[in-house]
């Protein structure tokens, strides 16, 4: 399935959603959550960095990566590696960001992996290792022969594509457990925190669908270097 339309005008919109739901992020656990700290005695200070690691990492850069091989009008060497490094950005960031959630369950005696929020976390973060490994072998060094990289790529861009739907999605559904927790410790239903937490999560939502249509339209000149339509 292919859009006839280019895609460097999904890109653009994806790009302003980044950083629109980037910003809300950031005002959500500064402003109204109190701010982000590695150590802290308010421990939900280091939650704090949880959420913005995320979204900032492996959604958004994440989303970038994806979308620089439709929208870049670049040759091979300078989309793989551009590709390649925001990907790896992308898992460091979100290592980091699970690893903070860890660190403030276990300092505030709270059990973990408890929700389907986190179990879902911990499998898109090990499938996106993965995935980036498998595509660092193949593609980039030591590199597979042409035959294994050829029938490789379909299987790498559809799983990278289910991989990153789940992101989103896991995404989404922490937006819903953390709002949900703070609203049943006396949080108003319909302050503005609770606005801002579910207008981050519909922008994030925009965000993923922008960047699934830029990778499903035409890319800025047809080569040989772009994905193919799926």
């Amino acid at each position: 399935m292919a859009i006839g339309t280019k895609a460097m005008p999904f890109s653009f919109v994806a790009h302003f959603l980044g950083i629109i739901g980037a910003i809300m992020v950031l005002i959500w656990c500064i402003s109204f959550r109190g701010g982000l700290a590695w150590e802290a005695t308010n421990k939900n200070l280091i939650f704090n960095i949880h959420p913005v690691l995320m979204l900032i990492g492996l959604v958004i850069i994440g989303g970038e990566a994806i979308m620089s091989y439709k929208c870049l009008p670049l040759k091979k060497p300078e989309k793989k590696l551009i590709h390649l490094v925001l990907h790896a950005i992308a898992l460091i960031l979100g290592i980091i960001g699970i690893y903070t959630a860890f660190k403030f369950h276990n300092e505030s005696n709270i059990a973990n992996l408890y929700s389907l929020h986190s179990w879902l976390g911990i499998g898109v973060i090990v499938l996106y290792g993965i995935q980036w490994i498998y595509g660092f072998l193949i593609f980039f060094y030591p590199g597979g022969t042409t035959t294994i990289r050829s029938e490789s790529l379909p299987w790498h861009v559809l799983f990278g594509i289910f991989m990153y739907i789940l992101a989103v999605g896991t995404a989404t559904l922490g937006y819903l457990e953390k709002l949900t927790f703070l609203q049943n410790s006396g949080l108003a239903k319909y302050g503005a925190e609770a606005f801002l937490v579910n207008f981050t999560a519909i922008v994030t939502i925009l965000f993923g669908v922008f960047v699934f249509l830029t990778i499903l339209s035409q890319p800025p000149q047809e080569d040989e270097y772009s994905y193919s339509a799926i």
